[in-house]
């Protein structure tokens, strides 16, 4: 049974380059999310060159990711690949939005178009967040400007009615955004009529103020 004997070696030589290729793209993947997820937190923070350094981090470890599953497909479209794609598609997105940069498109990132779409999805999150940061500052116009980016994509999301098999799950993820969005709303219309009474208020004080001083002058 010599040629047994050959089939197995060349069967068990591909089962190692396959077990090798995974074993990779586990390290990668994680190293990968661990960076996405720094670079977010940097922006939130404002240290834009610290976002800048994690995200450069992430595009040389997403690019090592996708090039060395080239031979295995069906490793490149499991789930903890594509899972950390979309941490990286997210970052990308986030912090080109906060920052007022282009859109970077799924080319551009070289990422699978739902594993895209499920990045831009988990966008809206980020956004709210950065939402919330700059009401506590009182930058309600950067607030605002936020807003409707989230409803921008949020428009283009709920247009993907395709199959999860097709979309990998986007329509629970477009649900969530959903949710997201109409809570940022009523933060955001409460915050603007807080800010309005208080500026009424304040006018009307220093009305009052200017009135009385003009009754006490001879």
């Amino acid at each position: 049974m010599e040629k047994l004997e050959e089939i197995a070696d060349k069967i068990r030589l591909t089962f190692d380059n396959h077990t090798q290729a995974r074993d990779n793209a586990l390290t990668q993947s994680r190293q990968l999310i661990r960076f996405c997820s720094q670079a977010i937190r940097a922006v939130h923070r404002e240290e834009t060159d610290v976002m800048n350094e994690h995200l450069m981090e992430a595009g040389i470890l997403a690019d090592a990711l996708t090039t060395g599953l080239n031979d295995y497909p069906n490793l490149y479209h499991t789930g903890y690949t594509q899972d950390a794609l979309k941490e990286y598609a997210e970052a990308r997105i986030t912090c080109a939005l906060i920052m007022g940069e282009p859109l970077p498109s799924p080319e551009e990132i070289n990422v699978i178009h739902s594993t895209w779409l499920k990045g831009l999805s988990e966008v809206v999150g980020e956004l709210r967040r950065r939402c919330l940061d700059v009401l506590r500052k009182g930058n309600s116009g950067e607030a605002e400007r936020l807003l409707v980016l989230m409803d921008d994509i949020f428009s283009v999301l709920v247009t993907m009615d395709y199959p999860d098999a097709i979309t990998n799950g986007l329509r629970r993820q477009t649900d969530i955004a959903r949710s997201i969005i109409e809570r940022t709303r009523g933060d955001l219309t409460f915050s603007l009529q807080g800010e309005n009474l208080a500026n009424a208020i304040s006018k009307l004080s220093l009305q009052l103020l200017n009135d009385e001083q003009d009754g006490n002058k001879p």
